[in-house]
């Protein structure tokens, strides 16, 4: 890759003469002489072989290509001091990057709302955000590969802050022929119909999670396509309500009249890496993400631009 011909302070010196008024303003607010500032544009000017300024009567006036240039030099120059100041607080002990896995039934409407209110004190720090099934968030954890978990079980070995539960509720679509038998069902009626559960993306030990008991069973790899084929007739499943809210009040999907279990509520941990200390931005992660998970669900949910802002600076 070719060296660029021009620094940032000469960028800089242009900016100055611009937004300053002029190369004697700019001298001013930059410290330095006029002759050295008019020595700066005019190398700029040879170095890049195009003509930045012209004088229109005792004032410098951008040309067009002055123009798009100097508009381009300050995202360039911004960046630069962005980076400066990563640099300064990585050295102050701030992490340049939080890895955070969570269970996927977890809802995404508080780890959205937690994001957003961790980017403007982010400080450049990037989030990295996966999601696992059941076991998976506990292998990520352990291998080392996140500083942040949340799931549904209790890992050995760590200590969770506990959060809220999510409701799973046994659903069906509205023409499923459980809901046409016009009363409570027990386990002896869900014998003989497909359920549909979703796999467990560990890979050391996977596990069942909810009751297995039909003699039909499929197997889907998330949330969203277990939903989808319960809701075309293909069976019943446990679900988390907030996935499924919409679909409940439009009539798309119907609770099953179980006798009982037809909820569970199993309730969420957060649990850091234990092998690495919680740095600043971590710590500041966590307390967002305890402070938004007893939000309710039905408030609107914050740009998702803002997230993948903060999920994606510096990258």
């Amino acid at each position: 890759m070719k060296a660029p011909r021009v620094t940032l302070d000469q960028w800089r010196t242009l900016q100055a003469v611009v937004d300053h008024g002029g190369f004697a303003q700019a001298a001013d607010a930059l410290h330095r002489s006029q002759s050295s500032i008019s020595y700066t544009v005019a190398r700029m000017q040879d170095q890049l072989g195009v003509p930045l300024l012209r004088i229109d009567g005792r004032k410098a006036v951008l040309t067009d290509a002055g123009g798009v240039l100097l508009r381009r030099s300050r995202q360039l120059v911004n960046q630069a001091s962005q980076l400066e100041d990563l640099a300064h607080h990585m050295e102050q002990g701030w992490e340049a990057e939080v890895r955070l896995v969570a269970d996927a039934a977890y809802p995404n409407a508080r780890l959205i709302r937690a994001l957003t209110a961790f980017m403007p004190q982010s400080r450049g720090c990037r989030v990295r955000l996966r999601e696992e099934v059941l076991s998976g968030v506990e292998e990520v954890l352990q291998e080392g590969v996140a500083d942040l978990a949340i799931s549904s079980y209790s890992i050995a070995g760590y200590l969770g802050t506990e959060l809220s539960a999510v409701e799973f509720v046994a659903v069906a679509h509205p023409e499923h022929a459980l809901l046409g038998m016009g009363r409570a069902l027990s386990v002896q009626d869900l014998h003989g119909h497909m359920q549909v559960v979703i796999r467990d993306s560990g890979r050391q030990q996977p596990r069942d999670v909810g009751w297995l008991g039909a003699e039909q069973r499929w197997t889907v790899g998330s949330l969203a396509t277990a939903a989808s084929f319960v809701g075309s007739g293909l069976g019943f499943a446990w679900l988390p309500r907030h996935l499924i809210e919409r679909e409940l009040r439009e009539g798309t999907l119907a609770a099953l009249p179980l006798e009982q279990g037809g909820s569970r509520h199993p309730i969420f941990h957060l649990y850091s890496n234990k092998d690495k200390p919680l740095g600043p931005a971590t710590q500041i992660l966590v307390e967002l993400l305890r402070t938004f998970d007893t939000a309710p669900l039905d408030v609107p949910i914050p740009a998702l631009e803002q997230v993948s802002a903060v999920m994606n600076q510096d990258d």
